[in-house]
């Protein structure tokens, strides 16, 4: 079987969602099918076209065994509107002149949203290259941008609305990453299958990680070997809260042996290093980005994981990434996110403590009651590795959606 995967986001660039993309791509491969990746020139988090491939419109090459081939976009560094649909609409043009021209005919065209604009190439190529649309929803647009105030124009809004619902109708199969998504889909297309696909966990990966040194980090920041540390990792963005962690660090300036650490880069990062300043003296700590081995043998090093969202109903259905590979890795989590993830890692895995979005004095709590019953960290992290294990294995996850797909053949 023959598979388009398009994706504006695909490795070399890292982040979770990079991740997850190919993880699925690979495990498409491994089932037997023909993988054809159409992306962009990689750029992000840091919007700006890495070194390798600047001055390209175009480029082809191998990864893993898959075909890939990469297309220009415009990026900026600015936060507004327009830079954001420049970079989506620019994608859109340039992937489906490259795709037209460049790609064969294929049996399944399967493309990620959002960026939801991103369906209208994925209807025209799948039209013009013979293949059947799957459709995979990771978050739901505009629902998402509306709620969070980054559209607000009520006639863009009806139009993504209509492109939404197209295509869902277009679409051969519709997948989902949260059982939220799925419910939400199912609710406003009963005549479509909508078959929840959720991030998981690479069992392999994990155990490789064994090999991988601990961090020094713990020497470099000067925390002490008996301290706690608890780490944030990933995109320092507005939709996370952030700040969350820094004012409940200045609640426990008296606890010399709590530590935060942020880890990673994003339009927040600034912010949040003038609030520290602001509320300094603290204890959090900022690691700069890093690659993934490094980041292995970081986790290994610290005592748990912090998972933020903003107080929003909309991410009452939101299940962050991060959450896997930290539960996997044995570590418990200070959860900061109603809805669908609570009830799955807290209260049916029993493998961290939940906290109230953007409560700072709750968070504070959370990780005073570890730090005094050092013991629960073991039973979280323990009870937290058996959940993913059993039900958010990557395997048994992308068995699922190759016999979906193999159906539409």
């Amino acid at each position: 079987m023959k598979v388009i995967f398009l994706t504006q986001y695909f490795p070399p660039e890292t982040g979770a969602p990079q991740n997850r993309l190919f993880a699925t791509a690979q495990a498409l491969q491994r089932h037997g099918a023909e993988m054809t990746v159409l992306t962009a020139m990689p750029n992000y988090p840091d919007m700006r076209i890495q070194e390798a491939y600047r001055g390209s419109f175009y480029r082809k090459e191998e990864l893993a065994g898959m075909l890939v081939h990469r297309v220009w976009l415009f990026v900026s560094t600015g936060r507004g509107i327009m830079a954001r649909l420049l970079n989506y609409f620019s994608f859109l043009f340039t992937a489906l002149v490259v795709g037209l021209f460049k790609l064969k005919r294929s049996d399944i065209l399967l493309v990620e949203s959002p960026p939801l604009f991103l369906g209208i190439t994925a209807i025209l190529l799948a039209r013009a290259k013979g293949a059947k649309l799957v459709f995979n929803v990771s978050d739901l647009w505009p629902e998402s941008a509306v709620q969070l105030g980054l559209v607000t124009n009520r006639t863009m809004i009806r139009m993504s609305t209509w492109l939404e619902m197209l295509c869902y109708r277009r679409s051969a199969l519709i997948t989902g990453q949260t059982q939220g998504i799925v419910a939400n889909i199912e609710a406003r297309c009963p005549d479509k299958r909508v078959l929840w696909v959720p991030n998981g966990v690479d069992f392999t990966a994990i155990a490789s990680a064994e090999e991988v040194p601990s961090s020094d980090v713990r020497a470099r920041l000067g925390i002490g070997t008996d301290d706690l540390v608890f780490a944030y990792a990933g995109i320092l963005g507005h939709a996370q809260g952030l700040e969350v962690i820094l004012q409940a660090a200045a609640l426990l300036r008296e606890r010399s042996d709590i530590h935060f650490l942020l880890l990673g880069d994003g339009p927040e990062k600034a912010m949040l290093q003038a609030l520290k300043g602001t509320l300094d003296p603290i204890r959090v700590h900022f690691v700069d980005r890093m690659p993934r081995q490094e980041l292995l043998g970081l986790m290994r090093s610290i005592d748990g994981v912090v998972v933020p969202l903003r107080k929003n109903d909309l991410f009452k259905g939101a299940i962050p990434s991060k959450i896997f590979e930290a539960l996997a890795l044995g570590k418990p989590l200070l959860l900061g996110v109603e809805g669908e993830a609570k009830d799955l890692f807290i209260t049916q895995g029993e493998s961290g403590l939940a906290f109230d979005p953007e409560n700072a004095q709750a968070l504070a709590q959370a990780a005073i009651h570890y730090a005094d019953n050092r013991s629960l960290l073991g039973v979280h992290g323990a009870n937290g590795q058996r959940y993913v294990r059993e039900n958010f294995d990557r395997e048994q996850i992308s068995d699922r959606l190759w016999n979906a797909i193999k159906k539409l053949g």
